[in-house]
């Protein structure tokens, strides 16, 4: 028998201090829809499953071929994103709701600003202003050196990891996995290995290597399948033998 509609249940919250509410949608089949499109569709006609006209759904969006990470949110119980997650695919009703370890700033759009400003205190970049020397080759990498280096660049900061992450959220100090990953990758580069010490200093602190509680949630549900259990036991190591020059002076 062909689907008649797609419906959907979706966790609405009218603005950052307001209380959430769950509200019921139904659109027309149409096949092909991911939650994205599906959502568009909502928001043509923003009318309930009761009849109930209301404001259309607020959520994110952008690149719609995971890889910005906009569109992250929790599907049928599941961190993902909206653009990659095909309606045929899904159990009805289609349960939405924002993540849940930011602030929610609207409906299912929520700030993910702490991620940021985590990769910024571990100083997740390499540097290339100021006095070098950038005409000559660049540094040299093996195939298989660049190929693990590689899965860790696909990274997106989505918010996936932190989602599933039982030590990350409001109330924990835990920069997430997705910040080790990165660590992980900055000390590999070539030149990003110069500020290595100053990354696992960083991570040796209060929020950091040590607040990871092993779930292996993380790896779990990216869905790039970055190797962050792997990084995080990198680290552990790298950490180990800073401390000893630390103590060696």
């Amino acid at each position: 028998m062909a689907k008649k509609s797609i419906a959907f249940k979706i966790r609405r919250q009218d603005s950052a201090s307001s209380s959430p509410y769950w509200q019921q949608f139904e659109i027309p089949y149409q096949r092909g829809h991911n939650v994205v499109s599906a959502l568009m569709a909502i928001r043509e006609n923003p009318v309930t499953a009761g009849g109930e006209r209301v404001d259309p759904v607020l959520w994110e969006c952008n690149c719609m071929e995971e890889v910005c990470g906009a569109c992250t949110m929790v599907i049928g119980g599941v961190p993902r994103q909206a653009c990659a997650a095909l309606v045929d695919q899904l159990a009805q009703p289609i349960v939405l709701r924002p993540l849940s370890k930011f602030p929610v700033v609207r409906d299912l759009m929520v700030d993910r600003q702490r991620m940021f400003d985590s990769l910024r205190h571990v100083r997740a970049w390499i540097d290339i202003d100021g006095s070098y020397d950038v005409h000559e080759r660049a540094p040299r990498i093996s195939p298989q050196e660049w190929e693990v280096n590689y899965a860790f660049s696909r990274c997106m900061t989505c918010g996936c990891c932190a989602e599933a992450c039982p030590q990350y959220g409001p109330g924990y100090d835990f920069v997430g996995p997705s910040v080790l990953g990165q660590v992980r990758l900055m000390n590999a580069h070539p030149t990003g290995r110069y500020y290595r010490a100053e990354r696992l200093h960083e991570v040796m602190g209060p929020g950091g290597l040590s607040d990871c509680g092993n779930a292996q949630n993380c790896a779990a549900v990216c869905p790039k399948k970055i190797p962050l259990t792997t990084a995080i036991g990198e680290l552990g190591r790298q950490t180990t033998i800073q401390a000893l020059k630390d103590l060696l002076g």
